[in-house]
């Protein structure tokens, strides 16, 4: 039994939603993790703002691949290393680490001054159910990100998809993000010696919703083990993540193009 394509379309904007701001997306299965094994690999061309509030376009080629076994064991570049509890297809819940891929001040001149987010590890959990055909209610905690490895995320999110034709569906998503204090001031804020570096006044954000996201995607299944999926999200910063003054645009679009092969 083969992975769907609502699954890769899934994976698809979880990629556009991690350009956006450099990691990971919560956690969504599209099949039951006890009747099926399978994984997809494949490539996707992304193009999104340079890091989190900027007006600069940054363009990646970025390969994927991504493995579920029967047992409820999983492991991807998008969903990271987990385990999915559940037995139900209508639910998927469990724990798992992701990655955060951090920020280089080198990427845009409006760091200039700013210093290195190195990557670090997540780690979290996750809570998602189906209540209806074709819709997705999704939840994930992360900790661990941030220049001391103490920022904490709390992702929502509904996903719902259609069928237009037998080889075409239609896909849309709408997700939100709490961050703590830690990792505000990680992405969005500038402390004494980043001020004196980089000529920006100090900056101390606090904890709140970090951004809204909307997107939609369409998938084309050309044959039974292969996917194309195109896919766009557009972000809206909120609360002191808006206000941060390294943000030079408070809306963004990203864009990704993909190919899978299930297998």
């Amino acid at each position: 039994m083969k992975l769907s394509a609502t699954c890769f379309a899934t994976l698809a904007l979880a990629s556009a939603c991690g350009l956006a701001h450099a990691q990971a997306d919560f956690y969504r299965r599209a099949i039951a993790p006890n009747v099926t094994e399978g994984g997809t690999v494949g490539a996707a061309v992304l193009v999104g703002p340079r890091y989190s509030g900027s007006d600069e376009t940054r363009v990646r080629m970025l390969p994927s691949i991504d493995y579920q076994w029967q047992n409820g064991w999983f492991a991807g570049a998008l969903n990271g290393i987990g385990y999915n509890a559940s037995k139900q297809a209508d639910k998927a819940y469990g724990v798992r680490v992701t990655a955060d891929f951090g920020r280089k001040a080198h990427r845009s001149e409006a760091l200039r001054g700013l210093g290195d987010i190195d990557p670090r590890p997540e780690w979290g959990a996750f809570f998602n159910i189906s209540p209806m055909r074709g819709l997705t209610l999704s939840s994930s905690l992360r900790h661990g990100s941030g220049k001391d490895r103490d920022g904490l995320l709390v992702d929502l999110g509904a996903g719902w998809s259609v069928p237009l034709t037998p080889s075409l569906r239609l896909g849309a998503n709408l997700a939100t993000t709490w961050a703590n204090a830690a990792y505000m001031q990680s992405y969005y804020g500038i402390d004494a010696a980043q001020s004196l570096r980089s000529g920006y006044a100090s900056f101390k954000p606090d904890s709140g919703l970090r951004d809204v996201r909307l997107g939609t995607s369409l998938v084309y299944r050309v044959s039974p083990t292969w996917v194309l999926t195109g896919s766009l999200t557009h972000t809206t910063l909120l609360g002191d993540a808006r206000r941060s003054p390294i943000v030079r645009d408070e809306g963004s679009l990203s864009t990704v193009l993909a190919v899978g092969y299930s297998f």
